[in-house]
């Protein structure tokens, strides 16, 4: 059962609206119109989700993993759509896409080392929230302090993104979900 958004959007004007723009290259998307509800929560949303998409030291490649695995997970249909053509450009290959919405995604052989260790981390993090030890070794394995907190943040972060979307009921645009 698919239903439209449990709020109206909100008003997209305003100084707050001007700065969600910034960071989305001059669009508002149904997300930032349901933010601008709260401007205090938006422009602190925008400024962390901005920092984990733009600030980080992660290559785009684990970002996307990170992000789209968290959509599958969470069954955030409009985080998928927004984000799949980005995991596209930043290298996740086809067949990466259609393994990473199977529940068993970790199983298959289409993962380098470093996505696996990333995988295993998204999983354990959004599913259990605690992260056993030998899958914390894994992750430890390839990255640096800097880059364990950028990556525990970016779960964190994006957990909240699909939480937000899916209790709000936010799809993602028709031509979005067709294409």
């Amino acid at each position: 059962m698919t239903t439209g958004p449990r709020l109206p959007e909100a008003a997209d004007d305003g100084p707050t609206a001007d700065l969600l723009r910034v960071r989305r290259g001059g669009r508002l998307s149904a997300l930032d119109r349901l933010l601008l509800h709260s401007p205090p929560v938006a422009e602190g949303w925008n400024a962390m989700l901005g920092a984990l998409r733009g600030g980080t030291t992660l290559p785009g490649d684990l970002r996307e993993l990170v992000v789209l695995r968290v959509a599958v997970l969470n069954d955030a249909a409009f985080e998928w759509a927004a984000h799949a053509p980005i995991g596209r450009r930043e290298g996740l290959a086809e067949l990466q896409l259609q393994v990473l919405r199977r529940p068993d995604a970790l199983a298959e052989a289409v993962w380098t080392p470093v996505q696996a260790a990333v995988l295993a981390f998204t999983d354990a993090a959004t599913r259990d929230v605690d992260v056993p030890d030998e899958v914390f070794a894994g992750v430890r394995a390839h990255f640096d302090d800097r880059q364990v907190v950028e990556l525990t943040a970016l779960v964190a972060g994006y957990a909240m993104v699909s939480r937000f979307l899916v209790a709000l009921r936010v799809q993602p645009p028709e031509e979005e979900v067709a294409g």
